[in-house]
C-alpha cells in the first residue's frame, strides 16, 4: 500500500484521519480521489472498446466481407458516445479509422447493393466526429472541410437526419467565428430536413444563441420557449452522444444564449439554465452526458453571474474548470474563459479588488 500498488479502504483513511487528528479531512480527500479513480476506471473502459473495435476493422482491412457494415455503423455510433467524456485527439484518431475503411469500401465497391446507403452514413456520421475533433483541438477551417464531407455524404445517402445534424453542426461553426447571420441562415435551412427527432430542438437552440448574440433578448427567448415546447414530442434519434440532444443540452444552450443579453431577467434565466444543465449532467448516462459542455456550463453559468455582479459566485462555479486537466481544455473552454477576463477588465469593475483577484486567478488557464 505504501508503494502505492494496491488501493487503500475506506476505513484505512477513517483511522488514519482519527490518528493524524484531521478532522474528516482525510476522508473527504480519500472520496474525492476515489471518485476520480472510478470515472477514470470507467473511461478507460470506454476507450479501450473503441480502440478494440478500430483495430478489428483495420485488421480486417484486406477481406472487405470480413467486417460486415452493420459492425462499422455500431462502431461509429459507440465513437459518437465516447467523444461525449474522451479527449478529442484519440477519438480523432479513431473516427479516422472508421472513415477510412467506409471510405475505402464505398470506392472498391466492397459492399452489398442494400447495404451501400448505411455504408454512406456510417463514412459521414465519422466525418461528424472528425468535425468535432478539429473544432475541440483548436482547427475550426479543418473541421469546416469535415462539415462539407458529412454534408455530401448525407447527400449521397439521401439522409434528411444526418442533413439536418450538419446544418446546425455548420451553424455552430458559424458561431464560433462570430458571423451570427451565417449561423442564423444555416440552422433556418437546416429546419427544411428536420424530422421527428431532436434536429428541430438543436437548429431552434442554435438559431436563439444568434439571436441573442445580435442583441435580440425576445427572440432569442421566444426560440428558447419554442424548443422547449417540442421536447416532450420529440423522438428518439438514429444515433445518441454526438447525434442526439438531450434536455440538459438544450437547457445549456440556454444558458449560451442568453449570457449575451444585458437584460437583468435574461441573464438570471441563463443562470439558472446553466444551472440546471449541469445538475442534469451529474446523474445523466454515457450516451448524454457531455463532460466538455458540462465544463463549459459552469463558463455560462458564471458569465451570466459576472453580469449579474456576483464575481464570488461566478468564481465558484467556474474552479472546477480552472483545475481540469490540459487535455480537457478545448479550444471552446480557452475562449470563454478569456472572454470572462476581459469582463471583469471592463469598465463596470474598474478598481474593484475581488474583480482584479477573480481576473488574476483566470489567467492560469486563459
Amino acid at each position: 500500500m505504501a508503494a502505492g500498488t494496491r488501493w487503500p479502504g475506506r476505513d484505512w483513511a477513517e483511522r488514519a484521519d482519527q490518528v493524524l487528528h484531521a478532522s474528516g479531512s482525510l476522508v473527504l480527500a480519500w472520496d474525492r480521489a476515489n471518485s476520480e479513480r472510478e470515472e477514470s476506471a470507467r473511461q478507460r473502459k470506454l476507450l479501450i472498446a473503441t480502440e478494440q473495435e478500430s483495430a478489428a476493422i483495420i485488421a480486417a482491412a484486406a477481406n472487405p466481407d470480413a467486417v460486415d457494415v452493420d459492425t462499422l455503423s455500431e462502431s461509429v455510433a459507440s465513437l459518437s458516445i465516447a467523444y461525449l467524456h474522451q479527449p478529442a485527439e484519440p477519438m480523432l484518431r479513431r473516427a479516422t479509422d472508421i472513415r477510412k475503411e467506409s471510405l475505402r469500401r464505398l470506392a472498391e465497391g466492397a459492399v452489398r447493393p442494400h447495404e451501400l446507403r448505411d455504408l454512406t452514413l456510417a463514412a459521414g456520421r465519422a466525418s461528424g466526429v472528425l468535425i468535432y475533433a478539429a473544432l475541440d483541438l483548436g482547427h475550426p477551417e479543418i473541421a469546416a472541410t469535415h462539415a462539407r464531407a458529412a454534408w455530401h455524404l448525407a447527400e449521397s445517402a439521401n439522409d434528411n437526419e444526418l442533413r439536418a445534424w450538419v446544418r446546425g453542426t455548420e451553424s455552430l461553426l458559424a458561431r464560433f467565428k462570430k458571423n451570427y447571420g451565417l449561423a442564423d441562415d444555416l440552422a433556418q435551412d437546416g429546419l427544411k430536413y428536420a424530422g421527428a427527432g431532436t434536429s428541430t430542438i438543436r437548429l431552434l437552440c442554435g438559431a436563439a444563441q444568434c439571436a441573442a448574440n445580435l442583441n435580440n433578448s425576445t427572440r432569442a427567448q421566444d426560440l428558447l420557449d419554442k424548443a422547449l415546447s417540442l421536447r416532450d414530442k420529440a423522438a428518439s434519434d438514429s444515433v445518441n452522444g454526438l447525434y442526439s440532444f438531450s434536455y440538459a443540452k438544450q437547457l445549456y444552450y440556454g444558458g449560451s444564449s442568453l449570457m449575451w443579453l444585458d437584460d437583468p431577467q435574461a441573464l438570471k434565466r441563463a443562470d439558472r439554465d446553466a444551472g440546471d444543465a449541469i445538475s442534469l449532467w451529474e446523474h445523466e448516462g454515457d450516451e448524454f452526458r457531455s463532460l466538455d459542455d458540462e465544463a463549459l456550463a459552469h463558463v455560462y453559468q458564471a458569465t451570466a453571474r459576472i453580469k449579474l455582479g456576483k464575481i464570488d459566485g461566478a468564481m465558484q462555479v467556474l474552479r472546477p474548470v480552472i483545475n481540469l486537466p490540459e487535455e480537457r481544455q478545448i479550444s471552446w473552454i480557452r475562449r470563454r474563459i478569456s472572454e470572462v477576463g476581459d469582463l471583469l477588465g471592463g469598465e463596470r469593475f474598474k478598481g474593484s479588488v475581488i474583480a482584479a483577484d477573480a481576473r488574476d486567478e483566470l489567467r492560469s488557464l486563459a
